[in-house]
């Protein structure tokens, strides 16, 4: 089978090369892949930045926003071959810590966990892959395609899950407003959510053109190419997507009274700044405010995903993803280009 894989710590090694089929010891559930969604994360670790291979390997398979077709199933399995499925990428640490043991190993304590992909284990970047059943999670056959954005999705919706957890320590919470900052698919799918719960949602982006100004008013949100006015905005909650330093600066005490800054954009270290930090302590705390980080998703967040999904426009999701790149041409999808949203990989098309 066909694989794309990198030596990790090594840049830019990625190379699209012949291996054996997975092992059993991968998982007992054979899956052919139909599409990968390329992201940030995929090119921090062709870039060499961080990604670990498999005990005992040299190189690591790509990729962990999967969607693919069951091809075998053992006895008992409530899968049958033929289903829609994507591939869960957080595996609980082996101890576990209390988190883990109870299933919410995107919440892992001790970081001993592994991902597809990215730590420790082969991704989703090849022709098959296998899968342990209980990290297999069933899609509506309608979603079709789509189910690539399933990934993405899920990390903004256990974003929402914790962002409204939080504000109910105040039995009187009730969110209006909310400022995303940031147009890419973590970002726009984000807006989508929050439009979903009913919320006056405000989008921040630097660019002026391109897909990402109509896909956000198309939502019935609003989007900004200059940074709002926070006072005047008074966001209930904001979600952080860029990772750039001078928005977060920005954010951090900005939000409402009693409001939300969930930071859901990796940044990359180096990046020092001068602030206000007794500004923000004073916010922070006359305005009962809070700022916490959030990544990776468990089970109940892969069915939320699929919930907002199903509740979306088909054709406005299609719009998120820009570009569909055949693998015979797999190195055009990690170019960078000043269009792009969502790049996938189609597997079913070489």
């Amino acid at each position: 089978m066909l694989a794309l894989t990198v030596l990790p710590g090594k840049p830019h090694s990625i190379n699209l090369e012949d291996m054996p089929l997975p092992p059993v010891g991968d998982g007992a559930v054979l899956v052919r892949a139909l599409a990968l969604g390329i992201c940030g994360t995929d090119r921090e670790i062709i870039a060499g930045d961080y990604g670990s291979a498999p005990p005992g390997e040299e190189r690591l398979i790509l990729g962990h926003e999967s969607l693919g077709r069951v091809e075998e199933t053992p006895d008992g399995c409530d899968l049958r071959p033929g289903d829609l499925v994507v591939g869960i990428v957080r595996r609980p640490d082996p101890v576990p810590c209390p988190s883990c043991a109870a299933g919410e190993w995107d919440m892992c304590r001790n970081g001993r966990y592994t991902e597809r992909g990215i730590k420790a284990r082969n991704g989703y970047g090849s022709e098959y892959f296998r899968i342990e059943p209980e990290f297999v999670v069933k899609l509506d056959p309608d979603l079709g395609a789509l189910g690539v954005l399933i990934e993405p999705t899920s990390v903004v919706a256990k974003a929402w899950e914790q962002c409204l957890r939080i504000g109910q320590r105040s039995a009187a919470w009730r969110p209006c407003t909310a400022l995303i900052t940031g147009a890419g698919p973590i970002g726009l799918l984000a807006a989508m959510i929050g439009v979903q719960q009913g919320l006056d949602v405000h989008v921040y982006d630097r660019n002026k053109g391109g897909a990402k100004p109509a896909l956000t008013r198309d939502l019935g949100a609003t989007y900004h190419t200059d940074f709002p006015d926070l006072d005047k905005l008074q966001p209930d909650v904001v979600m952080e997507c860029t990772g750039a330093a001078p928005v977060i600066a920005r954010t951090m005490g900005g939000a409402a009274a009693a409001g939300i800054v969930c930071l859901a954009g990796v940044s990359g270290a180096g990046h020092e700044m001068t602030s206000d930090i007794g500004g923000f302590n004073r916010a922070m705390v006359l305005d009962n405010q809070t700022v916490f980080g959030s990544v990776n998703a468990n089970h109940r967040h892969y069915a939320a995903a699929e919930r907002a999904l199903d509740r979306a426009d088909p054709a406005w999701l299609s719009r998120l993803i820009s570009r569909r790149v055949p693998l015979s041409r797999w190195t055009e999808a990690f170019e960078r280009r000043d269009d792009d949203i969502k790049v996938v990989l189609d597997f079913a098309a070489h």
